[in-house]
C-alpha cells in the first residue's frame, strides 16, 4: 500500500544553515565504484527475498561488467575548451546525448556485456543476449537513437538494458575525462537553462538522492540516468514543472505493518515521512520522481533502490501521475516492432 505525509520541507536558507555554507553544485561519479557500488546494492537487496530478486541479481551482474568495462575504456574524442565554454555560455550540456556525435567504440562494449552476461543469465534473457551479440552496428545506433531521443519507435525492449549500459559506460567515461583534461580551466560544467536535466549531457535523472554528510547535509542531488552526474536542486522545486505549492510526499507501507486505528493515521504517516524512498509528486504538472534519503538508509544508490521500488512507481502511476525520470535498467511502453538486428 502507498502512505502519504505532509512533511515539512526546510527552505533553501534552512538548508544551507545546516550545511555550514553554500553546497557543491555537482558531485562527480567515481571511475573506481560507480558500477561497483550499484552492484553491492542490487545485490544487497537481492538477498532479502525481494520478488524482483532474480532480475535484480541479473542486474547486478550487469553493474559488474560495466564496472570491467569503465576501468578499461579507452581514449575517445572529447569536447575541446573552446566548446565547452562555448556550451556554458548558453546554458547547454556539453555532451548533449541527443546530438553528440558517438565514437563506434561503445558498439564493441555492448558485445562485451552481451557474451559477459549469457554464461550466467537466466534462460528467458538468451534470446535478447543472442540478438545482441549477431547485431550490426546500424542496429545499435537504431537503438541508441531510441533511448537516448525518448522514443519507443523501433525500440527492442528486451535489449534495451544492455544498449543502454554501454551508453552509460561511455558516457561516464566521457564526462569522467571532461573532468581530468579541464579542471585547470575551472569548473569544465555548470548549470543550463533546464535546471531539471542534467547539466552534463541533458538526460533526465533516474531519481534524486539526499546527502547526509560532508558539506551539505540534508541537500538534494538529481542523479543522472545517463553519465551518473549529479547536480543540486533545492527541495522545495518540483524537478519538472519548477513549481513548490502543492508537493506531497508517497511511499510504501510494509505489508506486515500493523494498521491505524480509524481515528489515528499518525502511524502510518509517520512510516511515511521516515521511509528512506519516497515519490515526490507535484499537483501542479502531473508528474513524480523519487527521492532517497542518505540518513534514513545510508546504502541507498538511486538505481538500484529505484528498480527495487518498482510497486511505488505503479501505485502512484494508478493515481494519475506521470513518472519524470528514467531508469534505464527497466523501461516499459509498447514500441513498434524492432528491425531485425542484422537488418536495415
Amino acid at each position: 500500500m502507498v502512505a502519504g505525509a505532509k512533511v515539512r520541507v526546510m527552505s533553501p536558507e534552512e538548508i544551507a544553515a545546516m550545511g555550514g555554507g553554500e553546497s557543491p553544485f555537482l558531485h562527480w561519479p567515481q571511475r573506481s565504484t560507480l558500477f561497483a557500488e550499484r552492484e553491492m546494492r542490487l545485490r544487497q537487496i537481492a538477498a532479502t527475498g525481494h520478488a524482483m530478486g532474480d532480475y535484480l541479481r541479473f542486474m547486478a551482474d550487469l553493474a559488474r561488467e560495466q564496472q570491467k568495462r569503465l576501468n578499461d575504456f579507452p581514449a575517445v574524442p572529447l569536447p575541446d575548451a573552446q566548446a565547452i565554454d562555448t556550451a556554458a555560455r548558453r546554458g547547454l550540456p556539453p555532451l548533449p546525448a541527443a546530438d553528440w556525435p558517438r565514437d563506434p567504440v561503445w558498439h564493441g562494449v555492448v558485445r562485451q556485456l552481451a557474451a559477459a552476461l549469457r554464461p550466467a543469465a537466466p534462460e528467458a534473457a538468451h534470446p535478447a543476449l543472442d540478438r545482441l551479440a549477431e547485431a550490426d552496428d546500424v542496429f545499435l545506433e537504431r537503438q541508441a537513437d531510441a533511448l537516448l531521443n525518448n522514443l519507443n519507435t523501433g525500440l527492442d525492449l528486451a535489449t534495451a538494458p544492455v544498449v543502454a549500459a554501454a551508453l552509460q559506460v561511455y558516457w561516464t567515461h566521457m564526462l569522467l575525462s571532461v573532468q581530468q583534461h579541464h579542471t585547470a580551466q575551472g569548473q569544465p560544467i555548470g548549470r543550463i537553462d533546464d535546471e531539471g536535466m542534467c547539466p552534463c549531457c541533458g538526460s533526465r535523472p533516474t531519481a534524486s538522492i539526499t546527502r547526509s554528510s560532508g558539506d551539505a547535509p540534508g541537500q538534494r542531488y538529481l542523479h543522472c540516468s545517463l553519465c551518473g552526474l549529479q547536480w543540486h536542486m533545492v527541495r522545495i522545486k518540483c524537478s519538472h514543472c519548477l513549481g513548490s505549492g502543492k508537493l506531497a510526499y508517497q511511499s510504501l507501507d510494509r505489508a506486515d505493518s500493523p494498521e491505524p486505528a480509524d481515528d489515528d493515521e499518525s502511524a502510518s504517516g509517520s512510516r511515511a515521512a521516515t521511509a528512506p524512498v519516497q515519490a515526490e509528486t507535484c499537483d501542479d504538472c502531473g508528474h513524480y520522481l523519487k527521492i532517497m534519503h542518505t540518513d534514513r538508509d545510508p546504502f541507498v544508490e538511486p538505481v538500484a533502490d529505484d528498480l527495487a521500488t518498482l510497486t511505488l512507481d505503479l501505485l502512484v502511476s494508478d493515481t494519475g501521475q506521470t513518472r519524470h525520470g528514467v531508469n534505464f535498467m527497466l523501461l516499459f511502453g509498447e514500441p513498434d516492432e524492432a528491425p531485425p538486428p542484422g537488418g536495415h
